[in-house]
């Protein structure tokens, strides 16, 4: 099915809504996506946005690539308004980051590695550390089609990276230290501080 059909398909049952998360397993999340350049009409492009931002508020996450609700496009929708603890975000550089849609994104390395704790809603139960640019880079279009380049850091930087490896066919554990592997109870009762430092001597995992 042509990927105009795909996305039709899926505004006409889901318009406004939430869509299912694919999960791991599913071809589509191991897909080279394509980048958007036309094929799907504007209004109709607006719509899919309109569903990821709702799957990912329904999830909820911080990230919704397209992909991973069965659309195989350049595409996701990011934002982050969770409110954590001040030494959390200051360790993490996690601050509130406003919702916006990325478009046959890319982004290049503007600094060191650094390993946090990541998840995935379509890996759902886990959660690994991943090593990963603490700046970057980052060039995308909106859904207007305007072109954007911006520095960013910190959390807002790993969400970009992690929902960019969607429209590569990757997900967050092909690049996770396997010996850091957890379950989310085992993260919150055991390695819920602010850094995975303890994780990784409890574990036997190293971090950059």
């Amino acid at each position: 099915m042509e990927i105009a059909e795909l996305v039709t398909e899926l505004v006409e049952k889901y318009r406004g809504e939430a869509a299912p998360l694919v999960e791991v397993g599913d071809p589509v999340l191991r897909a080279v996506a394509e980048p958007v350049n036309g094929q799907v009409e504007p209004e109709l492009l607006r719509d899919l946005v309109e569903i990821l931002f709702a799957t990912m508020h329904a999830a909820p996450g911080v990230g919704v690539a397209a992909p991973q609700i069965g659309i195989p496009l350049r595409m996701a929708v990011l934002g982050d308004s969770a409110i954590v603890a001040e030494e959390v975000a200051t360790a993490r550089g996690r601050r509130p980051l406003p919702e916006f849609t990325i478009i046959n994104p890319t982004y290049t390395a503007d600094g060191g590695d650094i390993g946090f704790y990541e998840g995935c809603l379509s890996m759902p139960g886990y959660q690994a550390v991943v090593s990963r640019p603490e700046s970057i880079v980052a060039t995308y279009q909106d859904v207007d089609g305007v072109q954007h380049t911006e520095r960013l850091t910190g959390w807002p930087a790993r969400i970009f990276q992690h929902e960019t490896d969607h429209l590569h066919g990757i997900i967050y554990i092909d690049k996770a230290d396997t010996r850091s592997l957890t379950t989310n109870d085992h993260l919150r009762e055991r390695w819920a501080q602010p850094t995975p430092a303890e994780a990784a001597r409890a574990l036997g995992f190293s971090l950059p």
